[in-house]
């Protein structure tokens, strides 16, 4: 069954080229279309589309609707598809629970690849704002002192998971920690066990989510 897209975007014509573009394509089919975020909300509500494309520029109230959307379509999973690149618009997104955040001038593999991935469970940052995340990750890993966020993971895991976030080679890890890199290893694959999320991506979401990396630090 091919993955059920709802487009919202408020041009017309980046829509109509959106859609065109996907509906080439047999792993999508394009389920409606609107230039109103509040709309795509109702729309979502009705259509239970599998995937939500949203943009982020204008009058279109991109982050009122991923606040909605989260309450009135939490089955759907939300790709932000964006002109605009700067971090803390990122970050905000993803707090707001974008599971996924794409540059309009992403190649058509790329935006496939964002698709897919969303549709798998997973989570997708474009290739062009990865380095910008991980590397607020990088600034705040160097100063946090508040307590370590809630979540299921041990002192260690957390330690090495803002090592991850960091972009640290597994080897780099086992380095700095004084660890084998076996272990390494093993606290990686129990950290990407114990939180569901299986790619550096994901984890950078998680991270972003948590608390772990902060907009404005």
């Amino acid at each position: 069954m091919p993955c059920r897209i709802l487009l919202a975007d408020d041009s017309p014509l980046f829509r109509a080229g959106l859609r065109a573009l996907l509906e080439q394509k047999k792993d999508f089919a394009v389920v409606g279309d609107t230039g109103d975020a509040m709309t795509a909300v109702s729309l979502a509500e009705k259509l239970k589309p599998d995937i939500v494309v949203l943009d982020m520029s204008g009058e279109l109230d991109s982050q009122q609707a991923l606040q909605e959307l989260f309450i009135r379509a939490p089955a759907s999973r939300v790709l932000m598809f964006s002109a605009r690149s700067q971090l803390e618009h990122v970050l905000n997104c993803l707090q707001l629970g974008a599971h996924g955040f794409l540059l309009k001038n992403a190649t058509v593999a790329e935006l496939e690849q964002a698709l897919l991935t969303l549709r798998s469970g997973g989570q997708f940052l474009s290739s062009a704002v990865l380095p910008m995340v991980i590397g607020q990750a990088l600034r705040h890993s160097r100063k946090r002192t508040s307590a370590p966020p809630q979540v299921p993971l041990t002192k260690r895991q957390l330690e090495i998971l803002r090592l991850i976030t960091r972009g640290e080679t597994t080897r780099s890890i086992a380095d700095g920690l004084g660890l084998s890199i076996k272990t390494v290893e093993a606290h990686r694959s129990q950290i990407m066990h114990r939180l569901q999320i299986h790619d550096v991506p994901g984890l950078v979401l998680f991270a972003v989510r948590e608390g772990i990396i902060r907009v404005n630090d």
